[in-house]
């Protein structure tokens, strides 16, 4: 099936690559933002169960007086040595991990949302997909259009133009960490780059209807050579490929077959040696 392409407001702004220049793919991105979180995270844990573990063994119940204590009076605030210098030290620092965390994370995501211009040596790939009620439909710049299936190269930007005909649907590739809205009237735009050859999965992440969970579709990552000759002619490729499935297979049976024989082979050999014995 057939459906226009709507147009849209403006396509993906070239945005400078940020200074971790090895982000090549989202892939690569998330992966890196959720490491350094983790790394921050853990080194505050230590630091704070650490700072709590010395206190508690600092002052704990010994059992026995020292002397006259300064106990606080209720309504009065305490007031500590050093006129809340460690105070001010610790929300200052916090307050500098915070903020720069949070402008390096929003400039890594403004990346993500922009998108490359180009990566590597070929010019982007940009696909429209279309999500219906139960499925998805992808056409490519020469007009050939696949449902339910997705076939991209390998080591190149492809640009995703994303609507719906019907209700909202969400498009996303986990392992490609690619997610973006299908809905009708409008176009989302995002992109991915697959770094080596291989197979996905896309689903459907918006509640659509009672075939929600039927809404898959096929991304198959393929050498740029073996996407081209695919590209040229999707047809020609196709019964190539069945033509060498069946030849695989009969392959497949016709070692069988052989082995087969063999075994036939080795019982009447068995049973001729028995009888010759048996007299």
């Amino acid at each position: 099936m057939m459906y226009p392409t709507l147009s849209h407001a403006s396509p993906l702004a070239p945005l400078p690559r940020l200074p971790g220049d090895e982000w090549g793919t989202q892939v690569q991105l998330f992966e890196e933002i959720f490491l350094v979180f983790l790394a921050l995270g853990t080194i505050v844990g230590i630091v704070v169960v650490s700072y709590t573990l010395y206190n508690a063994y600092k002052y704990r119940d010994r059992g026995e007086e020292t002397g006259e204590y300064d106990r606080p009076v209720l309504g009065e605030l305490p007031t500590g040595e050093g006129g809340g210098r460690k105070l001010f030290l610790s929300f200052f620092l916090s307050a500098v991990i915070v903020i720069s965390l949070v402008a390096w994370t929003y400039g890594a995501l403004l990346y993500v949302e922009a998108g490359p211009s180009e990566q590597g040596t070929d010019e982007n790939l940009d696909v429209d997909v279309v999500g219906f009620q139960f499925g998805w439909e992808f056409e490519y710049p020469n007009g050939h259009t696949e449902t339910n299936e997705l076939r991209v190269p390998a080591d190149r930007v492809v640009t995703l133009t994303i609507t719906s005909t019907d209700v909202w649907h969400n498009f996303g590739i986990p392992d490609l960490r690619v997610k973006a809205d299908a809905i009708p009237g409008q176009t989302s735009e995002t992109w991915f780059l697959a770094e080596e050859p291989g197979e996905h999965v896309a689903w459907c992440f918006e509640l659509c209807g009672v075939g929600h969970s039927d809404m898959v579709a096929d991304v198959i990552v393929m050498e740029p050579d073996e996407f081209e000759e695919w590209y040229e002619d999707p047809e020609a490729y196709e019964n190539d490929e069945e033509a060498d499935e069946d030849d695989v297979e009969e392959g497949e049976e016709a070692a069988d077959e052989a082995a087969d024989d063999e075994e036939d082979a080795d019982d009447e050999t068995e049973t001729v040696a028995g009888a010759v014995v048996a007299r």
